[in-house]
């Protein structure tokens, strides 16, 4: 079965729920090292995404995955808003022109994604940030791919690796974004970011089979 719009509109309706349902866990995630916002910001710009979904028809997944990414910008606060908001932009992008949507283009897209994050957040592996959750996920999504596994099967590895991505930021010492202020007192917190970034992994797993 090949990917069309409906894919992806069925992707970003799952992940705004997944936020709206985690807004509260994200929000304390965030009160411990950050601006206790996180949740609150993540789940109104993706309440905004599903407004633009439920007025909108699009004629193409690269134009749908840009409008959900200017959305995303436009409305949510903090540096979240540009961060996620890029990530959707640049993998609707590399979708264009795209068909059929194979395992191997969604590959693409989300290193696409991703690499539009680190050029706006200058994260590293090991800094404490969402990076740590998409760095292996990538990774796993990657050599699933090269080993023959469907798209379903790479983005469950790649669900499962973020999540391991996101629990290995609880030892951490924040080293950028306003968790870096605590310094060694952001020690024994999981990173909001990796938090989201691994929601939106996962509920990719779930829709985009």
């Amino acid at each position: 079965m090949s990917m069309g719009v409906e894919s992806f509109v069925g992707w970003l309706r799952d992940v705004a729920g997944a936020m709206h349902e985690n807004a509260g866990y994200l929000t304390e995630l965030d009160s411990a090292i950050g601006d206790a916002d996180h949740g609150a910001n993540m789940d109104r710009g993706f309440q905004a995404v599903v407004a633009v979904l439920d007025e909108s028809s699009f004629g193409s997944a690269d134009e749908l995955l840009k409008k959900a990414g200017m959305t995303l910008v436009s409305k949510v606060g903090g540096a979240s808003g540009p961060l996620y908001g890029t990530f959707f932009l640049r993998f609707g992008t590399a979708l264009a022109g795209v068909d059929p949507i194979t395992p191997e283009a969604i590959g693409t897209a989300l290193h696409a994604g991703v690499e539009g994050v680190l050029a706006r957040g200058k994260a590293e592996l090991g800094d404490k940030t969402m990076y740590d959750a998409w760095a292996p996920a990538l990774d796993a999504y990657d050599a699933a791919v090269a080993g023959g596994a469907d798209l379903g099967a790479a983005l469950t590895a790649a669900a499962e690796a973020a999540a391991k991505g996101r629990d290995g930021t609880v030892p951490m010492v924040a080293r950028k974004g306003r968790a870096s202020y605590l310094g060694e007192r952001s020690v024994g917190h999981q990173d909001p970011g990796a938090t989201s970034s691994t929601l939106i992994v996962e509920s990719a797993a779930r829709t985009l089979r």
